[in-house]
């Protein structure tokens, strides 16, 4: 199916899953475990994914697609798979990032990164090993009515490659129904997907403060503006946004994480000028455009009562990830048949961080959920010891693949999550 290095030794398997989708698949799982720790060994960053997209785009040859479109978003992949038949003309989406992260990874097994200063820290290597093995089984077995869209993203990390691939007529060439996306989370046990109604992650903004003083000798403060002066005031008065300006039922952050102001070597001059440099996370647009302006009148005002001018530089890089109730209830009835009711869980804690599958929910009907692979020495995402649970590339494929199956079922399929997603709906 893959051409890849062998396994230096099978890995054991612990997770069970029930039904036909997850047997299959499960026999898969050497070859899909092969195929992850190859991409691991060779990360690419956001819109640099040229040995990955290769290496899919032979995959999902081998596995025989029906089509396969290079190039949609600079180096994403997009295959399609036909039903058995397509009389509902239903059309769904799934979609895995690519890229690796701008880090030294500190692992010595012998699929560790290639590559200096690049990684797979956060496990998209899995999520596009998973969707892989969902394109074989689909397209092996073809159980569904419609056209199933396997959409492999690159730039996921800080590039907004999600919307670079819809501003290249993503969604107009393949106008899906809805479309769901599996992230990994160690923070779950192996076997377990979480997911909720609405709001599953952060909007992430990116904010820079530029501060004007006037520079001087230290010794003779009293003839300057001091820049830092200042920026400790905002520092101190930006934690205030949240406390006292936002509702406690609203989740939001602001936080200050960089300055940058004069020169360590140059311990007597006090400079003329300082930056800061932050994020703000929150989830409903009313919360992210109240901090906005706050932060911006704060921050004049503050300036403006030492003597000093202040601008901000306010950045929204990704929109609020929020699920549509429907998608995101049909989502765990799938995941349900596949683990059973006590290990989904229907009202996961959303998370501060972000991610660009926001772009294609601000388009589409669908769903962000998350799937259990256990922390592996305290290696959370992000970390440079960080691994991929390859237990969990069969569940995931399985996933993935009962996506499809239950959300454009075959006339006279019992039982399926669909039915439960329509009567949702209605």
């Amino acid at each position: 199916m893959m051409s890849a290095p062998e396994l230096a030794q099978e890995p054991g398997v612990r997770l069970r899953a029930q039904g036909r989708v997850f047997a299959q698949i499960a026999r898969m799982h050497p070859e899909l475990t092969a195929f992850r720790r190859d991409l691991h060994a060779h990360p690419e960053l956001g819109f640099e994914e040229v040995y990955t997209a290769a290496r899919v785009r032979e995959a999902l040859r081998a596995c025989g697609v029906d089509e396969i479109h290079e190039g949609i978003g600079r180096t994403g992949v997009v295959g399609v798979i036909r039903g058995r038949k397509q009389g509902s003309g239903r059309m769904l989406g799934l979609r895995a990032d690519m890229d690796a992260l701008p880090m030294q990874e500190q692992n010595d097994f012998g699929w560790c990164s290639a590559k200096s200063g690049l990684m797979h820290g956060c496990g998209h290597d899995g999520h596009t090993a998973m969707l892989v093995g969902a394109a074989r089984y689909l397209a092996e077995t073809r159980n569904f009515d419609g056209t199933a869209v396997l959409i492999f993203q690159p730039g996921e990390e800080g590039h907004a490659g999600a919307r670079v691939m819809i501003e290249d007529g993503l969604f107009e060439r393949f106008p899906v129904d809805a479309v769901y996306a599996v992230h990994n989370w160690p923070a779950m046990p192996v076997g377990t997907v979480g997911i909720n109604r609405g709001a599953m992650m952060a909007a992430a903004d990116r904010i820079s403060i530029d501060i004007t003083g006037r520079g001087g000798h230290g010794a003779h403060a009293y003839q300057t503006v001091d820049p830092v002066l200042v920026a400790a005031h905002i520092i101190t008065a930006a934690q205030s946004i949240v406390s006292r300006n936002v509702r406690p039922i609203d989740a939001a952050v602001v936080s200050l994480c960089a300055m940058q102001a004069g020169d360590v070597d140059a311990f007597s001059v006090i400079p003329g000028s300082a930056r800061l440099v932050g994020t703000v996370r929150t989830f409903n647009l009313r919360v992210q455009n109240q901090i906005e302006q706050r932060l911006k009148e704060l921050c004049a005002s503050v300036a403006a009562a030492f003597g000093a001018t202040a601008s901000v530089k306010y950045e929204r890089i990704y929109p609020a990830t929020i699920n549509t109730a429907p998608e995101a209830m049909f989502a765990a009835d799938v995941a349900e048949s596949l683990v059973g009711a006590g290990n989904v869980d229907r009202h996961l804690e959303p998370s501060m961080g972000a991610e660009d599958f926001s772009f294609m929910l601000q388009r589409k009907a669908g769903a962000y959920l998350r799937i259990g692979q256990d922390v592996r020495e305290g290696a959370y995402l992000h970390n440079p010891r960080y691994d991929f649970n390859d237990e969990i590339l069969p569940l995931g494929a399985a996933l993935h693949a009962s996506l499809v199956e239950q959300g454009m079922p075959l006339a006279g399929t019992p039982g399926t999550a669909h039915e439960h997603a329509a009567t949702a709906a209605s």
